[in-house]
């Protein structure tokens, strides 16, 4: 179990991240989900483990964004959505064994724009599309881990990989 919860430490923290847009937030949820996931599945087999923590980090999401929207109602006048908190976040996705600063520099820019296009997608497509590209979930188990059909997953990832290609030609054709 231990090993399973290394392996999807970081690609599970980017998208609870991405959701709330806080790095507090986002290992709260993380913890939380583990936690559920070490407390009440352990004794699943090992290949039922990804799907049940996804669903499980899913869920604890959604609560999150409910949460939100009753905070945001009952202190509307406090400006609540600062992302100061996630600033130093995406630089966490560097690859460390790069040797050339060029690279490193060209590498870092591209990662900030894709972060940048991510963060731009409604969050049923962030989600969607970081399951099924980041994780390799099939369309089945994304749809269970999101509580919804088959059809909508397919749709969201569509939509989101359209947007996310237009707006990366439309960096490419602005850069030239």
């Amino acid at each position: 179990m231990e090993v399973f919860l290394a392996d999807i430490e970081k690609k599970a923290y980017h998208m609870a991240a991405f959701a709330t847009g806080s790095h507090a937030d986002a290992l709260d949820l993380l913890q939380d989900s583990m936690i559920k996931l070490v407390t009440n599945y352990q004794q699943r087999p090992s290949q039922e483990w990804k799907p049940l923590f996804y669903k499980i980090l899913q869920n604890r999401i959604r609560d999150w964004h409910r949460h939100q929207k009753v905070k945001n109602v009952i202190f509307f006048w406090k400006n609540t959505n600062t992302n100061d908190d996630n600033q130093d976040w995406p630089d966490t996705l560097e690859s460390a064994g790069n040797d050339k600063p060029d690279d490193n520099i060209s590498k870092s820019q591209q990662q900030a724009d894709a972060l940048r296009h991510l963060k731009q997608l409604s969050d049923k497509q962030q989600q969607c599309f970081m399951l099924r590209s980041w994780e390799g979930l099939s369309v089945a188990q994304t749809a269970d881990i999101m509580g919804c059909s088959e059809g909508s997953i397919k749709t969201h990832y569509f939509r989101a990989v359209n947007k996310l290609k237009s707006l990366m030609e439309a960096d490419h054709d602005i850069s030239f």
